[in-house]
């Protein structure tokens, strides 16, 4: 009779412990599950310069290399503006030859003109002692010694002026007319190549090799500078992205794994790595606490990057993760 009361205490005492257990799984809260996304860099295309579209070499959903041609523009104006440039360089260029050389011609001209006001200065010295003898013997007048005079004086004010032009005509300009026609040279130097970099800019090329996801450029259409043409999404480096209250960030820290489910994939479960965490925008009205004493609790967002390529991960696509801690 003990043993039999003995083994019905114990079976009781078991069924109350599974009762235990069942009403503590019961009463227990539930994984934390938090959805997310995937997203991945994108980047809207466009062109420096402004410009009509004659070639368009992507269309949505072709997937591009970096460096790949996607539009070409074309602008008139840039093009006459470049020859230009080219015509103006060519300019700067020769005076900056003319200033740093003086042709044997001209030497040889005033070499010539200095030559013929010292022969001027030979025939006026002549006339003028004649002037001065005769004057002597008062066999002319005053007026044709201070003419004879005047002659002289003039004559070797010319030859001074030939001499000037001589020392020019070989020494050539001087230091500062050749440091101007330099700089000239430079200035349009870069002028031209300003001009080339904005011709250059008719072309769009890829910046990165991505998935062409968006195109509103259509041949024959005008876009300004800066105006979107295509979108363009980098398909090889996507990440997830989930917004989680700040109670629940606790233990959560940039470097932890994590295993998202992706529906999309079939509900493939994806270990990735916590590379970011960052507040989201400030609520609108700051309050210490609230009436009931909560407190008002701001949103973070985590960036986890795949620990390795996923195949057919796209942006957009939903992401299921169950939190590791919850925080009631």
């Amino acid at each position: 009779m003990t043993r039999s009361v003995w083994n019905k205490g114990i079976a009781a005492a078991g069924v109350l412990g599974a009762l235990a257990v069942l009403l503590w799984l019961a009463t227990r809260p539930p994984p934390l599950t938090i959805q997310g996304e995937v997203s991945a860099d994108r980047v809207d295309i466009s062109a420096r310069v402004a410009g009509r579209v004659v070639r368009l070499a992507a269309d949505v959903g072709e997937t591009v290399e970096k460096g790949a041609l996607l539009a070409e523009l074309e602008s008139p104006q840039l093009v006459a503006a470049l020859g230009l440039a080219q015509a103006a360089l060519s300019v700067a260029r020769a005076d900056l030859e003319r200033v740093d050389s003086t042709r044997p011609e001209t030497i040889a001209a005033r070499r010539a003109e200095l030559a013929a006001a010292e022969a001027e200065i030979v025939l006026n010295r002549e006339a003028y002692n004649r002037q001065a003898q005769l004057v002597r013997t008062g066999n002319t007048p005053q007026a044709k010694v201070d003419e004879a005079t005047r002659n002289l004086e003039t004559s070797i004010r010319r030859r001074e002026a030939a001499q000037a032009a001589l020392r020019l005509a070989i020494t050539g300009a001087s230091a500062e007319e050749r440091a101007l026609a330099a700089a000239q040279v430079k200035q349009a130097e870069a002028a031209l190549d300003q001009r080339r970099v904005d011709v250059a800019e008719l072309t769009i090329r890829a910046p990165f090799s991505g998935q062409v996801t968006t195109r509103v450029a259509d041949i024959g259409e005008n876009f300004s500078a800066g105006a979107p043409m295509i979108s363009l999404v980098d398909m090889q480096h996507a990440w997830f992205t989930f917004n989680l209250r700040e109670d629940l960030l606790k233990g959560v820290q940039i470097g932890d794994i994590l295993h998202v489910s992706v529906p999309a994939l079939g509900g493939k479960t994806i270990p990735v790595r916590v590379t970011v965490i960052n507040a989201q925008g400030q609520y609108a009205t700051w309050r210490a606490t609230r009436a009931t004493g909560d407190f008002d609790l701001r949103t973070f967002e985590i960036r986890a990057h795949p620990t390795e390529p996923v195949q057919g991960l796209r942006p957009g696509m939903s992401a299921i993760v169950v939190w590791p801690d919850r925080r009631p």
